[in-house]
């Protein structure tokens, strides 16, 4: 008899499991399950054709996927659509960061918290000199005091920056970077779920620029000296955007294995039926040998909680505890599709950060179409914001129209951008970025260690080890 498995959750955690679970178990039943008309959870992408403009391909969600790890490049590989991807338009590679007011491009080699490059440190006009002076002191600084630390030994990554480099480098540099790959409030970030290998090279050298020094002596940093903020030679994207991904992973799976407008209302655990595990659909129930819960966080939490079997009841209510634990954040993106010559100071570089300590109301914009040509008209450029996250929630009361105003503001004073966007489009994201606080991995593993105590069910999600696009797809795998 063929073991039959439900993963529940369209999404990329859901999708990847499916694929492979189909890929590895070839005689297993699989049957992926998704509550929404569409797969892909935060990854869509829309596609506009304006007759007397052209065709504009705007993601909703990522807009490219790191090669490191390489689990995301390694199910292109799998599923065969490896010479489909397109590398970014280097030429245009950089990121800047707001300062009072004026884009300054983030210093040659810098990478999240390490210079590789120390003149191009010495010479930024991001840090003042007091600031530069703080910041090549940190070989002398000594690790962590104990009481800095909670009790499993994390700290927040505000706490670790500030006791290394100082506040400036703190507030006008590293916080905004950081932040802004997470979509959070560094002062509550966790430093070990999110920034271990730079631990590590404390632990291992006593500093970060010790360590850089070492690494430069192994050749290991020949990528990062030749990047400013990201590696983007290390990303790949789709002609037709990140849907064309998810397209693929699905038809991978089979249009038989998927059901989409099919939400799980239950799951009940009942050994000596013909299933391990009941799953209610609402209108009909189906029996499963193994479920995999890849739905977000609060979903998954939901579920465990009404599973009322006394074998596993305990394990799935401590599970079910841990999840909602974990604090989400919510975000809205507006696209504005724009022609050029609006534009007074369009920037070659892919994007910007805006630190808090500027005051504005968007967390971060990027030039997608400057990363991929082939998305939009050539006299036209497409511009992502970032409004809200974890430090500005109360920006997405707001109505869409008002958030679109707030941006061309911000926009018309940074980059002199003025009249009506060609195209304009508002995507919001509720509560779904995973909020990765100090003792974050503290409570991943009291979720993992119940999980492991309920038999039959495994959960896949962002919400524990890596909310990245290739974290998502290892932990899947």
């Amino acid at each position: 008899m063929h073991q039959r498995i439900a993963v529940i959750g369209g999404g990329l955690s859901g999708l990847a499991t499916a694929f492979y679970l189909k890929r590895f178990l070839s005689d297993a039943e699989v049957s992926l399950f998704e509550s929404s008309p569409r797969l892909g959870g935060v990854i869509g992408t829309e596609r506009v054709d304006l007759p007397e403009h052209g065709c504009f391909v705007i993601d909703h969600g990522a807009d490219m996927f790191a090669t490191e790890p390489d689990a995301a490049l390694e199910l292109c590989r799998d599923l065969g659509i490896e010479d489909q991807l397109m590398v970014p338009d280097v030429d245009k590679a950089g990121a800047m960061i707001v300062r009072r007011g004026k884009l300054v491009p983030i210093p040659d080699g810098f990478v999240l918290m390490r210079a590789t490059k120390m003149w191009q440190m010495v010479t930024t006009p991001l840090l003042s000199i007091p600031g530069k002076l703080r910041f090549l002191a940190e070989r002398f600084v000594g690790r962590p005091r104990p009481e800095q630390c909670d009790a499993s030994g994390d700290m927040s990554v505000a706490d670790f920056v500030r006791h290394r480099m100082g506040c400036e480098v703190l507030d006008r540099l590293v916080g905004p970077l950081v932040a802004g790959i997470y979509t959070a409030d560094i002062e509550k970030l966790s430093l070990n779920a999110t920034m271990a290998p730079m631990v590590d090279m404390v632990n291992q050298h006593g500093s970060l620029a010790k360590a850089t020094l070492v690494r430069r002596r192994e050749n290991k940093d020949v990528a990062e000296r030749n990047s400013t903020g990201a590696r983007y030679e290390k990303f790949r994207g789709f002609p037709d955007g990140m849907q064309q991904f998810i397209d693929a992973i699905a038809a991978g799976i089979g249009a038989e294995s998927i059901r989409t407008n099919a939400e799980v209302r239950s799951l009940q655990y009942e050994p000596d039926g013909n299933g391990q595990w009941k799953v209610d659909l609402g209108e009909t129930t189906e029996s499963f040998d193994e479920v995999v819960l890849a739905t977000p966080s609060a979903v998954s939490a939901n579920l465990l909680n009404q599973v009322s079997s006394p074998a596993v009841q305990d394990a799935c209510r401590l599970a079910a505890e841990g999840l909602d634990a974990i604090q989400t954040a919510s975000t809205a993106i507006v696209v504005l599709c724009v022609r050029k010559s609006q534009i007074k100071r369009l920037p070659r570089q892919f994007g910007f950060v805006v630190p808090q300590i500027e005051h504005r109301k968007i967390l971060a914009a990027s030039f997608a179409s400057h990363k991929y040509p082939i998305r939009c008209p050539s006299d036209h450029t497409i511009i992502r914001v970032f409004v809200g996250g974890a430090v500005q929630p109360e920006l997405l009361n707001q109505s869409d129209q008002q958030i679109i105003e707030l941006v061309r503001g911000e926009l018309a004073d940074l980059i002199g951008m003025s009249g009506e966007p060609t195209l304009v489009r508002v995507v919001r994201w509720n509560n779904a970025m995973p909020q990765y606080h100090v003792g974050h991995l503290g409570r991943v593993q009291k979720i993992e260690d119940a999980v492991a105590k309920i038999d039959h069910l495994n959960l896949v999600t962002n919400a524990l080890r890596g909310v990245g696009i290739a974290p998502v797809i290892a932990a899947a795998k």
